[in-house]
């Protein structure tokens, strides 16, 4: 039974990822859908708790201001990372998730490689190059599943 926190950038595949995690079979949460994120941009901490109160074995997904709240209510937190060049050419064009289209947002996300990623690396137990396949990154998560 392990819980697994998966984060990092805009663009690095985090939904990707846990979408090919519940293909295999695994639970997962993308906490960038359905209300696990509040008006000031942080995970519900009591959805979150609970969540973690009911389930000990399970994958979730997200990069949120209070994320680290929870991280000792995971067995590993995976930073994926990957160039910023990589990061606006898969946010301009992706169709599940209209943020990073404008030149705005993707000034947003080059500010947030230089300020928040640095403190993701510092709580990540592991960092995973995002520049492999999806089945890579679910490869090396599965891994850390079974450990």
């Amino acid at each position: 039974m392990v819980r697994v926190l998966v984060t990092g950038m805009s663009g690095v595949g985090k939904t990707s990822v846990l979408g090919e995690l519940r293909r295999r079979g695994f639970l997962t949460v993308d906490t960038d859908y359905d209300g696990w994120v509040t008006g000031d941009g942080r995970w519900d901490e009591r959805r979150m708790a609970g969540l973690l109160d009911e389930h000990s074995d399970l994958v979730v997904s997200g990069t949120v201001e209070n994320q680290g709240r929870f991280y000792n209510r995971f067995d590993h937190v995976v930073l994926l990372s990957a160039p910023l060049q990589v990061l606006i050419d898969r946010v301009s064009r992706r169709t599940n998730n209209p943020y990073g289209k404008t030149a705005e947002q993707q000034a947003e996300i080059a500010q947030y490689v230089e300020t928040v990623e640095p403190l993701l690396r510092q709580g990540a137990t592991l960092e995973l190059d995002a520049r492999q396949s999806v089945k890579d990154l679910a490869d090396a998560i599965e891994q850390l599943k079974s450990s």
